[in-house]
C-alpha cells in the first residue's frame, strides 16, 4: 500500500511546489529587470536634463553639447552602454560611441517613438536568461517650454542582468530542492504512521488465520479510525476466541461424558452376544458400529484436543522422524502386502516433534488403508521446491481421487463415496491438519501418476521469530 500511496503524495506535494516556483521565478526576473530599468531611467533623465538647454546649431561651440558628449563617452567606457540623444527628425545631438543611431527597427526605436509622444519607458519586454542576444533599451523624452525637442535612448547590454536572474533562479531551485526533499520525509513519516497500524492488523490476522487465537493489536498510534478499527477488531477476535473455546469445550466434554455410556453399551453387547448363537451376523453388524462410535468419539477428543494445544516448536531432523515412523509401520504394510519404502534424506525444520509424528501417523495409515496388496506406499523426504520448509511427501498407489474429492479431502468427517466401507472416522487428516498448522506447516494433496493419491506434509525451516520478521519486512 505504501508504494501506492507514495507517489501519489509525492507527485502531489511536487505539483504545489512547481505551482509556486515558476510565478516566484518569473516574479524575481520581472523584479530584477525593473531595477535596471529604473536605474536607466534615472541615467536617461540626468541626461536629458544635461541636453535641455543644448543648442540646436550643430556646428557651434555650446559648452553643454561639448559636457554632454564627455558625460555620454564617460557612460559608455565605465558600463559598455551605447547612449545617445537625438532631435525628432533622428539627427544625432551628442552619442557614445561616435556615430551610433537609433535603429529603424527593434525595441530601440519603438522606445524611440513612445518618447517622442512624451512617455518614459516603463514596460519593456523582459529578458529571460536564454536570450543572449536581447538588449535593454530605454528613452526619455527632452522637453523644452512643454514640447518634446530631443529624445535620450541607451542600448543596454543584458549579461550581468540575465546573470542575476540565474543566480536568484538557482536559490529558487535550491530552496525548492530544499523543500522537496523535506516534503518526502515527511511522506515517509506521514505514510509510516497512518498504515504501521494497518501492518500490525494484517500480522495480527495472519496469525488468527494460522492458529494463533490469542494474538490482539495494539492501538497505540496512528489515526482515530484506525485505532477505532483495531479496538472493534480486538473485540471481534475476542468473541471469536470465545466461541471457538466453547465449540471446543463443548466438543471434548462431549465425547468424553459419551464415553461411558458406550463404554456401557458395549458390554451390555458383548453379554447379549453370549445369550445369542454363535456367528449371528446383527450382533456382529452392532459390535462394528459400537467400535466405529468409539473411534469417531476417540477422535473428536483428539481433534478438540488438538486445536486446544499449542505447537512446542523445535529443531527437528525430519529425515529421522520420518525413518522412525515407516519403520513403525512396516509390520502392518508387510501384513497387507503392501512395500513400504522410504527415502528419507537428512533435513532439519522447526516443528513439534509429537505433532509431526501423529501428522505422518495419519497420513501413512491412510495410505496402507486404501492402497491394495501388491503396490507400493512410498515416503520421501526433501527441502520444498521453494526453499522455505522440509517435505515429506507420501505417495500411494490406491484408487486415488477425482477433483472435485480432491477439494474436500481433509474436511472434517468428509469420506469418499467409493470408501465407505473401509474403516475409519474421516477425522484423521483433519487432525493432522490442524496439528501441523499449529506449527507453521501445511498439507496438501494431488493426484500421483498414474493412480493413487500423493499427500505433502511441509514443515517450515525458519524459526518462527525468522518468518515473523521476514513476513513483516515483506508487508512494509
Amino acid at each position: 500500500m505504501r508504494t501506492r500511496l507514495l507517489p501519489l503524495l509525492i507527485v502531489l506535494m511536487a505539483g504545489v511546489l512547481l505551482a509556486l516556483g515558476f510565478p516566484l521565478a518569473a516574479s524575481l526576473a520581472a523584479s530584477e529587470q525593473q531595477r535596471v530599468v529604473v536605474d536607466r531611467l534615472d541615467d536617461a533623465a540626468r541626461f536629458a536634463a544635461l541636453a535641455q538647454f543644448v543648442s540646436e546649431n550643430p556646428f557651434g561651440t555650446d559648452e553643454r553639447r561639448i559636457t554632454l558628449r564627455g558625460e555620454l563617452t564617460s557612460y559608455h567606457d565605465v558600463y559598455g552602454i551605447r547612449a545617445g540623444v537625438y532631435y525628432r527628425d533622428n539627427r544625432a545631438m551628442a552619442a557614445a560611441p561616435e556615430g551610433w543611431v537609433v535603429p529603424y527597427e527593434g525595441e530601440a526605436r519603438r522606445a524611440f517613438n513612445e518618447a517622442l509622444l512624451g512617455r518614459r519607458s516603463h514596460d519593456p519586454p523582459q529578458v529571460w536568461p536564454w536570450q543572449r542576444d536581447a538588449v535593454l533599451s530605454i528613452a526619455s523624452p527632452v522637453v523644452r517650454d512643454g514640447d518634446v525637442v530631443a529624445v535620450v535612448v541607451t542600448d543596454s547590454p543584458t549579461g550581468r542582468l540575465r546573470s542575476e536572474i540565474l543566480r536568484g533562479w538557482l536559490l529558487i531551485f535550491v530552496g525548492e530542492a530544499a523543500a522537496m526533499l523535506l516534503a518526502v520525509g515527511a511522506a515517509f513519516r506521514l505514510t509510516g504512521w497512518v498504515l504501521r497500524p494497518v501492518r500490525v492488523l494484517d500480522a495480527v490476522t495472519h496469525d488468527i488465520a494460522t492458529g494463533r487465537m490469542n494474538s490482539r493489536v495494539a492501538a497505540a498510534g496512528g489515526p482515530p479510525e484506525l485505532r477505532r478499527l483495531a479496538r472493534s477488531f480486538n473485540e471481534m477476535a475476542d468473541h471469536v476466541e470465545d466461541a471457538l473455546e466453547q465449540q471446543r469445550a463443548f466438543v471434548a466434554d462431549a465425547s468424553h461424558q459419551l464415553r461411558n455410556p458406550l463404554a456401557a453399551l458395549l458390554l451390555r453387547i458383548e453379554l447379549l452376544a453370549l445369550e445369542l448363537p454363535e456367528g449371528n451376523e446383527e450382533i456382529a453388524s452392532v459390535r462394528t458400529e459400537g467400535k466405529r462410535l468409539a473411534q469417531v468419539l476417540d477422535d473428536l477428543l483428539d481433534l478438540a484436543l488438538a486445536e486446544h494445544t499449542a505447537a512446542e516448536l523445535r529443531l527437528t531432523d525430519v529425515g529421522a522422524l520420518a525413518e522412525e515412523r515407516v519403520a513403525s509401520w512396516r509390520p502392518v504394510a508387510q501384513d497387507k502386502g503392501v512395500a513400504l519404502t522410504a527415502e528419507c534424506a537428512a533435513a532439519t525444520a522447526w516443528a513439534d516433534p509429537v505433532a509431526l509424528s501423529s501428522a505422518l501417523d495419519a497420513v501413512i495409515d491412510n495410505a496402507l488403508k486404501f492402497t491394495p496388496p501388491g503396490k507400493e506406499v512410498v515416503v520421501v523426504v526433501a527441502l520444498a521446491p521453494d526453499g522455505a520448509g522440509v517435505s515429506v511427501v507420501v505417495a500411494d498407489h490406491g484408487p486415488g481421487l477425482t477433483e472435485e474429492e480432491l477439494a474436500r479431502v481433509g474436511d472434517r468427517f468428509w469420506r469418499s463415496g467409493r470408501h465407505q466401507n473401509v474403516k475409519g472416522s474421516g477425522l484423521g487428516l483433519s487432525i493432522a491438519r490442524v496439528l501441523l498448522a499449529a506449527g507453521g506447516g501445511g498439507m496438501g494433496f494431488a493426484p500421483n501418476e498414474p493412480h493413487g493419491l500423493r499427500v505433502t506434509v511441509t514443515v517450515p525451516r525458519h524459526a518462527p521469530a525468522e518468518r515473523e520478521a521476514g513476513r513483516g519486512s515483506g508487508g512494509r
